[in-house]
C-alpha cells in the first residue's frame, strides 16, 4: 500500500495516479472526500483526516510500502511558520511511529539552510525531522520554483498588463520545474526504493531561467511579445500580498524568501546535473499557460 498525502494537489494527484497506472494499492489522504472523488473513481481508497492528527496517520503509515509525505499550503493560519513546524512535528512523529521504511517528502531548492528562507525553512525544519528518525529510507525531493505558480499571475497581466508579484530581480536564473515532472520522478523512486537513510535530490528544471526571460516566452504564447516582468517594491509586494488575503505573517515570509533568492542564497546549492535537470520546458509549459489565460 501507498500513502499519497496532498493527494488534490499538482503532485500528489499525479503521483497517485500513476501508481494505480502501475497497479499498486494506493489509499489517498485529504480533509474533503470530495476533493479526491476523481482519484477514488480510479481505484484508490480514501483517508478522510488533518496531517496534524498523530494518531490518525500513524495508524495509516504502519502497514504501508512507502508514502508520499508534504506540508500542505495553508493560507488561512495566522502564523504560517508555526503551522509548517506543527505539521512537520505531527508527520515526523506519526512515521516514527508506525514504523514505515520508506518516505519520500516535498521539499524546495534552499531546504540547506538553516535560517532567512522565509517559506522554506520550515521544510529545512521537516528534513532534520526526518533525519533523525532511526530505520527510516527518506529522499526530500528539493525542487524548484513551480512553473504552476505563474498561474496566480494571470489577472495582474489582464489587469494591469505586466508580469508581477514577487519582488525578485528579473535577472536571477533559478530553477523553475512543471510540477508533472516532480510527481513522476517520486514515483520512480518509491517504485524502485532505492534509497536508504536521509537522502536529498535537487530538480531544477529543464534549464535555469529568471523572471524577464520566463516572462517573455509566456507573453509571447499570449500575443503580447511585449510584456515585461516588473520587480515590485518589498512593501510594495507585502500590501499586494495581504491585499490579496495573505495573512501578514505569510507575506512576510515570501519577501523574506524572495530576498533570499536576490542575494544568492536561497539558490547557492542548485546546481545542474544528470538527476537534478527534468525534461518539461517553460515553452512546454506555456501552452498550457496560454490556455488558461483565454479561459479565466
Amino acid at each position: 500500500m501507498y500513502i499519497i498525502t496532498g493527494a488534490s494537489g499538482n503532485t500528489g494527484k499525479r503521483i497517485a495516479k500513476n501508481l494505480l497506472l502501475a497497479n499498486k494499492k494506493v489509499t489517498v489522504v485529504s480533509r474533503n472526500i470530495e476533493h479526491i472523488q476523481e482519484l477514488i473513481d480510479l481505484g484508490a481508497l480514501p483517508a478522510i483526516g488533518d496531517l496534524q492528527d498523530t494518531a490518525f496517520l500513524s495508524a495509516l503509515l504502519k502497514e504501508a510500502t512507502a508514502a508520499y509525505l508534504l506540508i500542505p499550503p495553508n493560507f488561512q493560519t495566522t502564523d504560517f511558520r508555526k503551522y509548517q513546524f506543527d505539521t512537520a512535528d505531527a508527520l515526523a512523529l506519526a512515521v516514527e511511529n508506525s514504523g514505515i521504511k520508506h518516505v519520500v517528502a516535498l521539499s524546495s531548492v534552499g531546504a540547506h539552510l538553516e535560517e532567512n528562507s522565509g517559506v522554506i525553512l520550515g521544510l529545512h525544519y521537516f528534513e532534520q525531522k526526518l533525519k533523525k528518525i532511526k530505520n527510516l529510507n527518506s529522499l526530500a525531493i528539493r525542487a524548484g520554483f513551480f512553473m504552476q505558480n505563474f498561474f496566480g499571475n494571470i489577472q495582474i497581466i489582464k489587469n494591469m498588463n505586466i508580469h508581477g508579484g514577487f519582488p525578485i530581480n528579473e535577472d536571477v536564473a533559478f530553477g523553475m520545474i512543471h510540477t508533472n515532472d516532480i510527481a513522476d520522478y517520486a514515483v520512480k523512486r518509491m517504485l524502485a526504493l532505492d534509497f536508504t537513510g536521509f537522502n536529498h535530490q535537487n530538480l531544477i528544471g529543464q534549464r535555469a531561467l529568471s523572471f524577464k526571460e520566463a516572462t517573455l516566452v509566456l507573453g509571447n504564447s499570449i500575443g503580447k511579445p511585449e510584456l515585461p516582468w516588473v520587480t515590485f517594491t518589498y512593501e510594495d509586494a507585502r500590501n499586494g500580498m495581504i491585499g490579496a488575503g495573505l495573512s501578514e505573517s505569510l507575506a512576510n515570509l515570501y519577501i523574506e524568501f524572495s530576498k533570499s533568492i536576490n542575494s544568492g542564497a536561497l539558490i547557492e546549492d542548485f546546481h545542474p546535473s544528470t538527476n537534478s535537470v527534468t525534461s518539461t520546458s517553460i515553452e512546454q509549459f506555456a501552452t498550457e499557460f496560454a490556455i488558461a489565460y483565454q479561459n479565466s
